[in-house]
């Protein structure tokens, strides 16, 4: 593992401050990466089954209509006490017949063992499925949940990803609690440094849930906020596209992924596509910032 010193640049004059997820491509594109990152890796069938999963999530996505928004009063009140607009928790029931089309797409195609969870899915009672989710949501895997909770997060990602596209950026803003989505109150699953003439070397930390992006300052820990003993880690032979941000006050990491070294990485297929780099910071004594929902749970 190679160790580097943050190199900071300034950014462009005009900082595109939040950026909401492309609800007509996000999933697409996420399932085009976990194909190509499939090709020759060692765990090809995984991250191929993955963008299988991420295509349901796309034709999910495409067939949900827009969702009623919260009150105008529910907003301002949110607004005034730096608080998520789209709460995670306030999640509309509708996710679970999202939930419901997916397992029916992907089930038929799928491995034995993960055909087995998608078929408890379709059979489950609503108050079990609730329960996954709040267990999800809260980072706390239940006992027996295991392989089921990937499925649930897609489709609660379907869902929030909606909600979030249907939004007003410029209503958003930081909230209190810092490294959070200002969008639904979820934590990152990491961060990109983008291209484009608005967005140029930015960085910007990716939801894990409804993946609303939200601009942070580069060079300093998204997880703290501290400027101090954050350093940058990779494999060795790794061309930079992706790497894990370590911070030695917080002993926490979260990765970072670089459109300039690679323009299709994906925050989320990337992450699980580069597993031995978490291994390795894990063993430097390194906890991980925030979650990829996709993973949460599946081996639990």
């Amino acid at each position: 593992m190679q160790t580097q010193t943050i190199d900071f640049q300034p950014p462009s004059e005009t900082v595109a401050s939040f950026l909401l997820p492309a609800a007509a491509s996000i999933f697409a594109d996420r399932a085009d990466r976990f194909a190509a990152l499939a090709v020759g890796h060692s765990l090809g069938d995984w991250l191929a089954f993955l963008g299988q999963l991420s295509l349901a999530q796309h034709a999910a996505l495409q067939a949900l209509p827009d969702l009623p928004l919260p009150a105008a009063a529910t907003l301002d009140l949110a607004r005034t006490h730096g608080m998520p607009p789209l709460a995670a928790d306030q999640r509309p029931a509708v996710w679970r017949d999202v939930l419901h089309g997916i397992a029916d797409r992907l089930r038929l195609h799928a491995p034995a063992a993960a055909r087995g969870e998608l078929d408890a899915l379709l059979v489950a009672s609503d108050d079990c499925l609730e329960a996954m989710a709040d267990s999800l949501l809260a980072g706390e895997p239940k006992p027996g949940q295991g392989g089921r909770l990937p499925f649930v997060a897609a489709a609660l990602q379907v869902v929030h990803t909606r909600l979030a596209s249907q939004f007003d950026a410029g209503r958003l803003q930081p909230l209190d609690v810092h490294g959070v989505c200002p969008c639904c109150g979820s934590p990152p699953v990491a961060s990109i440094v983008r291209l484009g003439a608005a967005i140029n070397n930015l960085r910007y930390l990716h939801c894990s849930l409804c993946n609303t992006e939200w601009n942070v300052p580069r060079a300093t820990c998204t997880a703290c906020g501290t400027d101090r003993g954050v350093a940058l880690q990779q494999l060795d032979g790794a061309h930079g596209a992706v790497r894990a941000e370590t911070c030695d006050s917080c002993k926490s990491y979260l990765k970072i992924v670089y459109q300039e070294k690679d323009a299709l990485v994906d925050p989320v297929a990337d992450d699980l596509a580069t597993l031995a780099l978490d291994i390795l910071v894990d063993e430097a004594g390194y906890q991980r910032a925030g979650p990829n929902l996709l993973l949460l749970g599946a081996h639990n």
